[in-house]
């Protein structure tokens, strides 16, 4: 079981999240199979220091709801930068993955260093 390292600082966020999603699938491998998990773990470094580019930090927004009438909660791609940037890192990946069987188990091959 080998490790792959990518280097994501200076980098939009949405580039390196494509990037990674496509390691994750195996897509860089000669022996690329759509129904396999690789076996490399991919540790993904300088994720504090990818760029966002355009207006998307004001402008980008995130919505949750609770499923209560009238309680739907907004965020900013600032505001969640702030607070947590590796599990948005991680939602940008898991959205570039497909919906399979395999979305967890290839998530559980990604591993974020700041």
């Amino acid at each position: 079981m080998g490790q792959i390292n990518y280097n994501a600082s200076g980098k939009s966020m949405g580039r390196a999240a494509s990037d990674v999603a496509r390691i994750l699938m195996g897509k860089n491998k000669v022996n690329f199979a759509p129904n396999q998990v690789i076996e490399d773990v991919v540790v993904v470094e300088g994720i504090d220091q990818m760029i966002v580019t355009g207006r998307k930090l004001t402008q980008k927004k995130y919505y949750r709801h609770s499923g209560y009438i009238g309680n739907i909660k907004e965020k900013s791609l600032r505001e969640r930068k702030n607070e947590n940037i590796s599990l948005l890192f991680r939602e940008m990946v898991a959205g570039m993955l497909p919906d399979s069987r395999l979305l967890k188990k290839r998530l559980a091959k990604l591993q974020l260093k700041k």
